[in-house]
């Protein structure tokens, strides 16, 4: 049975703000969370999906992915949900859950991991026409928060260990029995993790992080086009305290060009030819993509606005296999500037067209006239026979 809609999961439209998607998840992970509904089994699966629904859709990048491609497009990304069950899900969600619930319904207490995954980044590139019909490989620097080499991102001077908690006692959580409920609250002397550095790294001051430059290899595939997006992963911002890397998405901007236009996959052109040739044809040669030449051929007549097809030379289909097409449309260019011979040449031209402009109409006229009399003629023998 496939995945159900995450908005429809959810309740909300797909217009939703952050807001709306955060407080109906509330309800839901409030209304399914396994501490209330201990041994159901329905309930344990509603909230394993409103959990994947909801972080699909508080993600930006992800949830543009999945407006634009849907189930199938996540999985192309990386993201599977939660297969590890409950844990990935508390895991994931310690923080949110303290601000949803501020409290444990009757359930062991979790002590959260100070690892936290590095965050994503984004990085505007810029290509010519040319690198991305073809593709091409760059190099890119960016700046990031890395992996803090004096500590190994793990945030305590090297040399020394984090301690236990001493006033949750490494469980992370301070717990008060209030009636019925038994309230679980993140220990506020080390946030929920159990453990506290006693000897920061003095070169990050115990985040795990550094502010450094890093070089990325960008490898731009053929046929990509302006709002094309790759994704590299664990390029991003290095994680807290031993956490994963982020992921860097590069979002590719591609410059015009000067004689092509791109639609789709198919490539568009003109081609300027003057009035001699369009009436008497011609071969000529026009620039392909790649620094080449093109020797096409027009044929005699050709009209302006004329388009001329070529399959499989336009731009290699992104996803898929084969090629677009490429149309040159012709462009009949009228001169400003003639020599006194040259007008002599065409006014004698004009006037060879006025008389088989002339030609044509006598040849008309006297058409008419023949099915004229030939019409009269059988009207009275008609008129004769009755």
């Amino acid at each position: 049975m496939g995945k159900r809609d995450y908005y429809e999961v959810l309740g909300v439209s797909r217009q939703a703000g952050e807001d709306e998607i955060k407080k109906s998840y509330r309800k839901l992970a409030l209304k399914y969370h396994p501490d209330r509904n201990p041994g159901d089994k329905e309930a344990e699966e509603k909230f394993k999906e409103a959990a994947e629904a909801y972080e699909v859709l508080r993600d930006q990048q992800k949830r543009q992915i999945y407006d634009a491609y849907g189930h199938e497009g996540l999985r192309g990304s990386g993201f599977s949900g939660f297969s590890g069950g409950f844990e990935d899900i508390f895991s994931s969600f310690g923080d949110i859950f303290q601000d949803f619930f501020s409290f444990n319904l009757g359930g062991q207490s979790r002590p959260r991991t100070a690892a936290r995954p590095g965050d994503d980044l984004l990085y505007e590139l810029k290509l010519t026409f040319e690198e991305a019909v073809f593709g091409t490989e760059k190099e890119v620097r960016i700046n990031i928060l890395g992996t803090c080499e004096a500590c190994n991102g793990t945030g305590a001077e090297p040399g020394t260990k984090e301690a236990v908690c001493p006033m949750c006692k490494g469980s992370g959580q301070v717990v008060q029995n209030q009636g019925f409920f038994r309230i679980s609250t993140a220990c506020a002397r080390c946030q929920g993790t159990g453990k506290i550095l006693t000897s920061p790294c003095k070169v990050c001051e115990g985040q795990g992080r550094v502010r450094r430059e890093k070089l990325v290899h960008v490898k731009v595939p053929a046929g990509v086009d302006s709002g094309t997006r790759l994704r590299l992963r664990g390029e991003g911002e290095g994680g807290y305290r031993g956490g994963a890397p982020g992921d860097l998405y590069v979002r590719l901007e591609v410059e015009p060009h000067e004689f092509y236009e791109r639609d789709g996959d198919n490539l568009f052109g003109k081609v300027p030819i003057s009035f001699v040739q369009a009436i008497l044809g011609d071969e000529i040669t026009v620039p392909v993509l790649g620094g080449e030449e093109k020797n096409i051929k027009i044929e005699a007549g050709t009209q302006p606005g004329a388009v001329l097809r070529f399959p499989g030379e336009g731009v290699r289909r992104l996803r898929g296999y084969g090629k677009g097409d490429l149309y040159l449309e012709v462009e009949v260019k009228i001169p400003t500037e003639i020599t006194p011979r040259q007008e002599e040449l065409l006014r004698e031209f004009a006037d060879l067209e006025k008389e088989k402009g002339e030609s044509k109409v006598k040849k008309w006229l006297w058409h008419g006239r023949k099915e004229r009399k030939k019409n009269t003629a059988a009207g009275a023998t008609r008129e004769a026979h009755s």
